[in-house]
């Protein structure tokens, strides 16, 4: 299996993050990738961008050379009704939205109960289009419950490299990530490997990610993220999904 689109990936803009989009660009094509995706914080998250940067994305080509570049936003849940820092309105404005839950400001300590369903109302949400690295056991999630509700609402669920790297911060994503992917397979919920890369080095590296889908037999036709036809008709249901 090979991964040729990546959909999630933060620039300068994030605050913590350090090459700029062009950087990634470059990168991007010099690996072959067929599709990227910006999706730099939402606003909540400490020295993320204002919302106007969102706002005003509209300004940036979507098409670089061979390479084509969607924008986004990792848009911060900001509590158990799954509540996001940027309104409706914003979010339908952009080609992708990435919704995830960040500890810097969700609290931990919550129950499986109450947070997954605060993640199913996220997914619920015609304008989510991926729910990101659900995979932190500080955050604990029903994996079941939270296939079958991906299925049933067609929103992706991320495999996320960074959280499977030996530096990662988050806790336990190998063995959640090996629960959920056998839900996925027994629900039929489609996944998104991406890199969720902070430097432009990293974009489009799903190594680690691709060799656990490989431990389990995880079939292909469940994940969206091996070429960008794939991924383009897979979004353009998610369209009529938002419209209706």
């Amino acid at each position: 299996m090979k991964i040729t689109c990546d959909c999630h990936f933060h620039t300068v803009n994030s605050g913590h993050a350090y090459s700029t989009l062009g950087e990634y660009v470059a990168e991007a094509t010099n690996r072959g990738l067929e599709l990227i995706v910006m999706t730099d914080h939402g606003p909540q998250m400490p020295g993320g961008p204002h919302p106007w940067h969102f706002q005003n994305l509209r300004v940036v080509p979507r098409l670089w050379g061979n390479l084509t570049v969607w924008m986004g936003v990792e848009a911060n849940v900001l509590d158990l009704q799954g509540a996001l820092d940027l309104p409706d309105g914003d979010l339908a404005s952009l080609d992708l939205v990435v919704a995830s839950f960040h500890t810097p400001f969700f609290p931990t300590g919550g129950t499986r109960a109450n947070l997954t369903k605060a993640a199913r109302r996220v997914m619920e949400n015609p304008q989510v289009d991926i729910l990101g690295h659900p995979d932190d056991e500080r955050l604990p999630l029903d994996y079941e419950e939270l296939a079958r509700a991906a299925a049933g609402s067609g929103c992706l669920l991320e495999v996320n490299n960074s959280s499977l790297l030996p530096n990662s911060h988050r806790r336990g994503a190998r063995d959640n990530y090996l629960l959920l992917l056998e839900a996925c397979v027994r629900h039929g919920a489609k996944v998104a490997l991406n890199s969720d890369a902070h430097i432009h080095l990293d974009v489009g590296r799903c190594d680690a990610s691709l060799a656990l889908l490989e431990t389990i037999g995880f079939p292909e036709e469940l994940v969206v993220s091996t070429s960008a036809q794939h991924l383009k008709a897979w979004m353009a249901g998610r369209q009529a999904f938002r419209q209706d």
